[in-house]
């Protein structure tokens, strides 16, 4: 490398480090708002049912079968168990995973903006064999489907 193209390798950093440095003096990338609307409460508490009443403020499921769970049938390592979640169902507002036999019951909640596809795809913590849920909100109205993974080793409860 000759010095004028590290001194322009240079530059680009110092002028990126800059710009970042502003705009989070300014507040731009300060994640406050996000924050602010996670539903911390879904998040630690124990049962899907009071769970769900914390995100939708209801926790009646209907099953659907156009709801696809994909998950490992057996999970030799519960600490990273990959679940994908899709739905041929049109205006989807959001995409919930939960694992009942955690710790805490709801795992992911994935809100989805107007035309998003409806496909949400993650990596979780199974502390024990049970099933993987997806719950899908659909104009106030909850549908879900389940799977079943057998968790060998690891995962939350070690």
């Amino acid at each position: 490398m000759n010095a004028s193209y590290k001194r322009r390798l240079f530059l680009k950093g110092s002028l990126t480090v800059g710009a970042v440095g502003v705009a989070a003096g300014a507040g731009l990338l300060s994640p406050r708002d996000v924050l602010a609307a996670w539903p911390k409460a879904a998040f630690e508490t124990k049962e899907l049912s009071a769970a769900l009443n914390e995100l939708w403020g209801g926790s009646d499921l209907e099953e659907s079968a156009e709801i696809e769970v994909k998950a490992p049938d057996i999970a030799e390592n519960g600490a990273v168990v990959p679940v994908t979640v899709s739905t041929s169902m049109d205006g989807v507002e959001s995409i919930a995973i939960a694992a009942p036999n955690n710790p805490s019951a709801l795992v992911a909640d994935f809100k989805l903006g107007e035309g998003a596809l409806p496909y949400a795809s993650t990596r979780i913590k199974m502390g024990e064999t049970g099933d993987v849920v997806a719950i899908v909100n659909k104009g106030g109205k909850l549908y879900s489907a389940r799977k079943q993974v057998k968790v060998t080793i690891g995962g939350c409860g070690g």
